[in-house]
Protein backbone atom coordinates (compact mmCIF):
# COMPACT_ATOMS: atom_id res chain seq x y z
CA UNK A 1 0.00 0.00 0.00
CA UNK A 2 1.16 3.27 -1.23
CA UNK A 3 2.37 5.63 1.84
CA UNK A 4 0.87 9.73 1.96
CA UNK A 5 3.78 12.53 1.85
CA UNK A 6 2.51 12.77 5.19
CA UNK A 7 2.84 9.53 6.47
CA UNK A 8 6.23 9.03 4.57
CA UNK A 9 7.59 12.64 6.64
CA UNK A 10 6.62 10.82 9.68
CA UNK A 11 8.33 7.36 8.56
CA UNK A 12 11.70 9.25 8.22
CA UNK A 13 11.42 11.12 11.28
CA UNK A 14 11.09 8.24 13.26
CA UNK A 15 13.49 6.28 11.59
CA UNK A 16 16.20 9.34 12.13
CA UNK A 17 15.01 9.66 15.50
CA UNK A 18 15.58 5.78 15.89
CA UNK A 19 18.97 6.25 14.41
CA UNK A 20 20.05 9.58 16.85
CA UNK A 21 19.01 7.68 20.09
CA UNK A 22 21.05 4.26 18.82
CA UNK A 23 24.45 6.57 18.47
CA UNK A 24 23.65 9.06 21.45
CA UNK A 25 25.62 8.11 24.83
CA UNK A 26 22.37 7.79 26.20
CA UNK A 27 21.81 4.13 24.43
CA UNK A 28 23.68 2.82 27.55
CA UNK A 29 20.81 2.06 29.19
CA UNK A 30 19.19 0.65 26.94
CA UNK A 31 19.99 -3.17 27.96
CA UNK A 32 18.33 -1.99 31.54
CA UNK A 33 15.36 -0.67 29.75
CA UNK A 34 14.60 -3.88 27.94
CA UNK A 35 15.00 -6.17 30.97
CA UNK A 36 12.45 -3.42 32.52
CA UNK A 37 10.11 -4.07 29.58
CA UNK A 38 10.49 -7.89 29.41
CA UNK A 39 10.03 -7.94 33.47
CA UNK A 40 6.97 -5.65 32.91
CA UNK A 41 5.72 -7.50 29.64
CA UNK A 42 5.86 -10.99 32.21
CA UNK A 43 3.97 -9.49 34.68
CA UNK A 44 1.20 -8.47 32.02
CA UNK A 45 0.73 -11.74 31.22
CA UNK A 46 0.96 -13.19 34.66
CA UNK A 47 -2.03 -10.47 35.47
CA UNK A 48 -3.95 -11.91 32.57
CA UNK A 49 -3.50 -14.95 33.51
CA UNK A 50 -4.45 -14.23 36.72
CA UNK A 51 -8.38 -12.08 34.91
CA UNK A 52 -8.63 -15.30 32.99
CA UNK A 53 -8.42 -18.07 36.37
CA UNK A 54 -10.30 -15.71 38.55
CA UNK A 55 -12.97 -13.93 36.18
CA UNK A 56 -14.13 -11.67 38.82
CA UNK A 57 -18.07 -10.61 38.89
CA UNK A 58 -20.40 -11.11 36.13
CA UNK A 59 -21.45 -7.52 34.43
CA UNK A 60 -24.97 -8.40 35.38
CA UNK A 61 -26.50 -9.99 38.49
CA UNK A 62 -30.33 -11.51 39.06
CA UNK A 63 -32.77 -9.38 41.71
CA UNK A 64 -35.77 -11.18 43.22
CA UNK A 65 -38.46 -8.94 42.50
CA UNK A 66 -41.70 -11.22 43.79
CA UNK A 67 -42.49 -15.07 44.99
CA UNK A 68 -45.12 -16.74 45.95
CA UNK A 69 -47.33 -19.84 44.75
CA UNK A 70 -49.08 -20.20 41.22
CA UNK A 71 -52.18 -18.23 42.56
CA UNK A 72 -50.22 -15.05 43.13
CA UNK A 73 -49.38 -14.78 39.33
CA UNK A 74 -52.32 -15.78 38.01
CA UNK A 75 -51.67 -13.97 34.71
CA UNK A 76 -49.12 -16.72 33.82
CA UNK A 77 -52.00 -19.18 33.30
CA UNK A 78 -49.92 -21.93 35.50
CA UNK A 79 -53.30 -23.14 37.17
CA UNK A 80 -52.81 -26.52 36.31
CA UNK A 81 -49.85 -26.33 38.07
CA UNK A 82 -50.20 -25.83 41.89
CA UNK A 83 -47.60 -26.98 43.65
CA UNK A 84 -44.75 -24.49 42.27
CA UNK A 85 -43.28 -21.88 43.52
CA UNK A 86 -42.96 -18.72 41.59
CA UNK A 87 -40.17 -16.13 41.70
CA UNK A 88 -40.24 -13.15 39.35
CA UNK A 89 -36.66 -12.45 38.90
CA UNK A 90 -34.86 -8.85 37.16
CA UNK A 91 -31.89 -9.05 35.41
CA UNK A 92 -29.98 -5.94 36.31
CA UNK A 93 -26.35 -4.05 34.73
CA UNK A 94 -24.92 -1.48 36.80
CA UNK A 95 -25.47 1.97 35.11
CA UNK A 96 -28.63 0.93 33.46
CA UNK A 97 -31.46 2.07 34.66
CA UNK A 98 -33.93 -0.53 33.24
CA UNK A 99 -33.74 -4.09 33.34
CA UNK A 100 -32.23 -5.90 30.67
CA UNK A 101 -34.14 -9.22 30.86
CA UNK A 102 -37.01 -10.31 32.69
CA UNK A 103 -37.96 -13.70 33.54
CA UNK A 104 -40.24 -16.24 35.64
CA UNK A 105 -38.27 -19.04 36.88
CA UNK A 106 -40.68 -21.89 38.85
CA UNK A 107 -39.53 -24.45 41.07
CA UNK A 108 -41.18 -27.54 43.54
CA UNK A 109 -40.15 -27.40 47.18
CA UNK A 110 -36.25 -27.22 47.99
CA UNK A 111 -35.90 -28.20 44.01
CA UNK A 112 -33.27 -25.79 41.76
CA UNK A 113 -35.12 -23.47 40.16
CA UNK A 114 -36.16 -23.75 36.25
CA UNK A 115 -36.54 -20.53 33.65
CA UNK A 116 -40.06 -20.76 32.60
CA UNK A 117 -40.67 -17.26 30.70
CA UNK A 118 -37.63 -15.17 29.69
CA UNK A 119 -37.89 -11.74 28.11
CA UNK A 120 -35.06 -10.08 27.01
CA UNK A 121 -35.02 -6.35 26.89
CA UNK A 122 -31.88 -5.58 25.00
CA UNK A 123 -30.72 -5.56 21.57
CA UNK A 124 -28.67 -8.72 21.64
CA UNK A 125 -29.72 -11.76 23.36
CA UNK A 126 -28.77 -12.19 27.34
CA UNK A 127 -28.49 -15.69 29.23
CA UNK A 128 -31.66 -17.61 26.90
CA UNK A 129 -33.69 -16.39 24.23
CA UNK A 130 -37.29 -14.93 24.59
CA UNK A 131 -39.78 -18.00 25.72
CA UNK A 132 -43.09 -17.99 25.59
CA UNK A 133 -45.15 -19.57 28.59
CA UNK A 134 -48.18 -19.52 26.84
CA UNK A 135 -46.88 -21.97 24.06
CA UNK A 136 -44.99 -24.21 26.85
CA UNK A 137 -47.69 -24.76 28.77
CA UNK A 138 -49.98 -26.16 25.86
CA UNK A 139 -46.64 -28.22 24.71
CA UNK A 140 -46.44 -29.71 28.33
CA UNK A 141 -50.41 -30.58 28.51
CA UNK A 142 -50.21 -32.03 25.03
CA UNK A 143 -47.16 -34.17 25.71
CA UNK A 144 -48.29 -35.82 29.53
CA UNK A 145 -51.71 -36.80 27.36
CA UNK A 146 -50.41 -38.22 24.21
CA UNK A 147 -47.00 -38.94 25.00
CA UNK A 148 -46.11 -42.42 27.06
CA UNK A 149 -44.70 -41.90 30.77
CA UNK A 150 -42.03 -44.55 29.37
CA UNK A 151 -41.09 -42.87 26.32
CA UNK A 152 -37.68 -41.34 26.01
CA UNK A 153 -37.81 -37.14 25.36
CA UNK A 154 -35.51 -34.98 23.73
CA UNK A 155 -34.83 -31.28 23.35
CA UNK A 156 -32.73 -28.79 23.76
CA UNK A 157 -31.38 -28.40 27.32
CA UNK A 158 -33.47 -25.79 28.77
CA UNK A 159 -36.55 -26.92 26.94
CA UNK A 160 -36.10 -30.32 28.60
CA UNK A 161 -35.39 -29.26 32.23
CA UNK A 162 -39.16 -27.18 31.39
CA UNK A 163 -40.80 -30.55 30.24
CA UNK A 164 -39.80 -32.20 33.05
CA UNK A 165 -40.95 -29.60 35.60
CA UNK A 166 -44.38 -29.29 34.01
CA UNK A 167 -44.85 -33.18 33.29
CA UNK A 168 -42.65 -35.64 35.50
CA UNK A 169 -41.63 -36.97 32.62
CA UNK A 170 -37.94 -38.44 32.59
CA UNK A 171 -36.23 -36.78 30.05
CA UNK A 172 -32.71 -36.99 28.49
CA UNK A 173 -31.51 -33.60 29.60
CA UNK A 174 -31.96 -32.71 33.36
CA UNK A 175 -29.36 -30.35 34.02
CA UNK A 176 -28.81 -26.43 33.76
CA UNK A 177 -26.01 -27.16 30.67
CA UNK A 178 -25.58 -23.43 30.22
CA UNK A 179 -24.95 -24.25 26.27
CA UNK A 180 -24.21 -21.82 24.52
CA UNK A 181 -23.44 -19.46 27.06
CA UNK A 182 -25.66 -16.13 25.30
CA UNK A 183 -24.38 -12.63 26.06
CA UNK A 184 -23.96 -9.44 24.44
CA UNK A 185 -20.74 -9.00 22.28
CA UNK A 186 -19.36 -6.41 24.67
CA UNK A 187 -19.80 -8.79 27.62
CA UNK A 188 -17.24 -12.15 26.17
CA UNK A 189 -13.84 -11.13 27.53
CA UNK A 190 -16.37 -11.37 30.62
CA UNK A 191 -17.49 -15.27 29.85
CA UNK A 192 -15.24 -17.23 32.86
CA UNK A 193 -17.37 -14.71 35.25
CA UNK A 194 -20.70 -15.33 33.82
CA UNK A 195 -19.74 -19.20 33.62
CA UNK A 196 -19.56 -18.88 37.71
CA UNK A 197 -22.26 -17.10 38.28
CA UNK A 198 -24.80 -18.76 36.02
CA UNK A 199 -23.28 -22.04 37.48
CA UNK A 200 -23.91 -21.14 41.14
CA UNK A 201 -27.15 -19.26 40.96
CA UNK A 202 -29.12 -21.85 38.90
CA UNK A 203 -27.76 -24.87 40.99
CA UNK A 204 -27.67 -27.38 38.72
CA UNK A 205 -24.48 -29.27 37.42
CA UNK A 206 -24.32 -31.30 34.98
CA UNK A 207 -22.14 -34.83 34.65
CA UNK A 208 -19.78 -35.30 32.24
CA UNK A 209 -21.96 -38.13 30.98
CA UNK A 210 -24.64 -35.96 30.47
CA UNK A 211 -22.21 -33.02 28.82
CA UNK A 212 -21.49 -35.02 26.09
CA UNK A 213 -24.37 -36.67 25.83
CA UNK A 214 -26.10 -32.86 24.85
CA UNK A 215 -22.79 -32.26 22.21
CA UNK A 216 -23.61 -35.56 20.73
CA UNK A 217 -27.43 -34.27 20.61
CA UNK A 218 -26.30 -31.05 18.87
CA UNK A 219 -24.09 -33.01 16.23
CA UNK A 220 -27.37 -34.56 15.26
CA UNK A 221 -29.34 -31.83 14.75
CA UNK A 222 -26.64 -30.09 12.72
CA UNK A 223 -25.82 -33.13 10.50
CA UNK A 224 -27.77 -33.98 7.48
CA UNK A 225 -31.61 -35.57 8.16
CA UNK A 226 -30.50 -39.53 7.44
CA UNK A 227 -27.66 -39.06 9.86
CA UNK A 228 -29.00 -37.03 12.52
CA UNK A 229 -31.98 -39.30 13.14
CA UNK A 230 -30.18 -42.33 13.27
CA UNK A 231 -27.82 -40.31 15.97
CA UNK A 232 -31.16 -39.16 18.09
CA UNK A 233 -31.89 -43.14 17.81
CA UNK A 234 -28.47 -43.80 19.42
CA UNK A 235 -28.98 -41.55 22.15
CA UNK A 236 -32.35 -42.61 22.91
CA UNK A 237 -31.82 -46.34 23.34
CA UNK A 238 -33.91 -48.31 20.82
CA UNK A 239 -36.99 -46.82 23.27
CA UNK A 240 -40.07 -45.04 21.97
CA UNK A 241 -38.85 -41.15 21.31
CA UNK A 242 -39.71 -38.16 20.51
CA UNK A 243 -37.65 -34.93 19.90
CA UNK A 244 -39.33 -31.57 20.36
CA UNK A 245 -37.47 -28.52 18.94
CA UNK A 246 -38.06 -24.51 19.04
CA UNK A 247 -36.94 -22.40 16.35
CA UNK A 248 -34.79 -20.71 18.70
CA UNK A 249 -33.21 -23.93 18.87
CA UNK A 250 -31.68 -23.19 15.52
CA UNK A 251 -30.25 -19.85 16.13
CA UNK A 252 -28.72 -21.60 19.29
CA UNK A 253 -26.94 -24.50 17.18
CA UNK A 254 -25.44 -21.87 15.04
CA UNK A 255 -23.52 -20.46 17.93
CA UNK A 256 -22.07 -24.06 18.95
CA UNK A 257 -21.86 -25.16 15.38
CA UNK A 258 -20.70 -22.61 13.40
CA UNK A 259 -18.65 -24.33 10.93
CA UNK A 260 -22.31 -25.95 9.83
CA UNK A 261 -24.39 -23.54 10.27
CA UNK A 262 -24.91 -19.96 9.95
CA UNK A 263 -28.06 -18.33 11.44
CA UNK A 264 -28.96 -14.65 11.89
CA UNK A 265 -32.62 -13.25 13.58
CA UNK A 266 -34.15 -10.09 13.47
CA UNK A 267 -37.10 -8.25 15.00
CA UNK A 268 -40.06 -6.56 13.06
CA UNK A 269 -42.82 -4.39 14.25
CA UNK A 270 -46.37 -5.98 13.60
CA UNK A 271 -48.46 -2.49 13.62
CA UNK A 272 -52.24 -3.30 13.20
CA UNK A 273 -51.93 -6.74 11.96
CA UNK A 274 -50.02 -5.80 8.84
CA UNK A 275 -49.16 -9.04 7.70
CA UNK A 276 -48.66 -7.76 3.97
CA UNK A 277 -46.32 -5.44 5.51
CA UNK A 278 -44.49 -7.50 7.55
CA UNK A 279 -43.88 -9.79 5.06
CA UNK A 280 -42.56 -6.79 2.74
CA UNK A 281 -39.92 -5.79 5.28
CA UNK A 282 -38.48 -9.41 6.42
CA UNK A 283 -37.94 -10.78 2.26
CA UNK A 284 -36.56 -6.76 1.71
CA UNK A 285 -33.75 -8.10 5.08
CA UNK A 286 -33.06 -11.06 3.09
CA UNK A 287 -32.54 -10.18 -0.04
CA UNK A 288 -30.20 -7.17 1.65
CA UNK A 289 -28.31 -9.37 4.03
CA UNK A 290 -27.90 -12.69 0.71
CA UNK A 291 -30.24 -15.16 3.28
CA UNK A 292 -30.99 -17.80 1.39
CA UNK A 293 -34.26 -18.81 3.60
CA UNK A 294 -36.36 -17.38 6.44
CA UNK A 295 -39.05 -18.23 9.24
CA UNK A 296 -41.26 -15.77 11.58
CA UNK A 297 -42.22 -16.58 14.82
CA UNK A 298 -44.77 -14.12 16.87
CA UNK A 299 -43.31 -13.36 20.12
CA UNK A 300 -46.50 -10.69 21.55
CA UNK A 301 -49.16 -8.81 19.52
CA UNK A 302 -46.76 -6.07 17.98
CA UNK A 303 -43.76 -7.99 17.87
CA UNK A 304 -42.48 -10.31 15.28
CA UNK A 305 -39.13 -12.55 15.19
CA UNK A 306 -37.56 -13.54 11.85
CA UNK A 307 -34.81 -16.59 11.59
CA UNK A 308 -32.68 -16.41 8.51
CA UNK A 309 -30.27 -19.20 7.00
CA UNK A 310 -27.47 -17.58 5.71
CA UNK A 311 -26.48 -20.46 3.35
CA UNK A 312 -27.68 -23.75 1.39
CA UNK A 313 -25.57 -25.92 3.95
CA UNK A 314 -27.18 -24.34 6.34
CA UNK A 315 -30.86 -25.55 4.98
CA UNK A 316 -29.87 -29.20 4.68
CA UNK A 317 -29.05 -29.72 8.69
CA UNK A 318 -31.25 -32.00 10.26
CA UNK A 319 -32.71 -29.09 12.01
CA UNK A 320 -33.34 -26.81 9.66
CA UNK A 321 -35.79 -29.37 7.75
CA UNK A 322 -37.45 -30.03 10.96
CA UNK A 323 -38.54 -26.49 11.02
CA UNK A 324 -40.60 -24.22 8.48
CA UNK A 325 -38.51 -22.10 6.70
CA UNK A 326 -39.00 -21.14 3.14
CA UNK A 327 -37.09 -23.97 2.10
CA UNK A 328 -38.19 -26.60 3.85
CA UNK A 329 -41.89 -28.42 4.47
CA UNK A 330 -42.08 -30.32 7.94
CA UNK A 331 -45.99 -31.85 6.98
CA UNK A 332 -43.58 -33.68 4.16
CA UNK A 333 -40.14 -34.02 6.19
CA UNK A 334 -40.29 -38.33 5.64
CA UNK A 335 -36.74 -39.12 8.19
CA UNK A 336 -39.14 -38.09 11.45
CA UNK A 337 -42.80 -38.31 12.07
CA UNK A 338 -44.75 -34.99 12.68
CA UNK A 339 -47.10 -35.44 15.22
CA UNK A 340 -47.65 -31.83 17.00
CA UNK A 341 -47.08 -28.27 16.38
CA UNK A 342 -47.61 -25.42 18.41
CA UNK A 343 -46.24 -22.28 18.07
CA UNK A 344 -42.85 -22.13 17.86
CA UNK A 345 -42.44 -26.13 18.95
CA UNK A 346 -42.48 -28.98 16.71
CA UNK A 347 -42.46 -32.39 18.04
CA UNK A 348 -41.71 -35.18 16.42
CA UNK A 349 -41.81 -39.04 16.87
CA UNK A 350 -38.31 -40.80 15.96
CA UNK A 351 -39.33 -44.05 14.25
CA UNK A 352 -37.53 -47.37 14.87
CA UNK A 353 -34.83 -48.96 12.99
CA UNK A 354 -35.92 -50.08 9.97
CA UNK A 355 -35.80 -53.88 10.15
CA UNK A 356 -33.44 -55.74 7.33
CA UNK A 357 -35.71 -56.96 4.16
CA UNK A 358 -33.27 -59.66 3.89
Amino acid sequence: MEQTQEEQAVTTGAAQTMEGALTRPSNRILPSLGIFLVAGGFLVLCWLAYLWLSPGAAPYHYKLVEEGGVDKFGKLGLEAWPDLGISKQEVLVEGVDQPVAVAYLARRGNAPPVMLSWENRSDEPVVFVDVKLSELTVLATVIAKHVPKDAAILAWWDTSRQIRLLTGYQTVFNSHLRQPLLMPSLWRARSGAIEKYEREFWKSPASAEESQKFQRFADALAADPKEGVAMLRELTGGREAYVAVHLSDLYKLGLMRPDRLSVAYKDFPLQGGDVHGLSGMVKRWLVDNNHTAYTVHGLSENLVRAYFLADAKTGNTLLAQMLPFTTSNPLEFQALQLVYQQGGYWVYKIPPTQPSKS
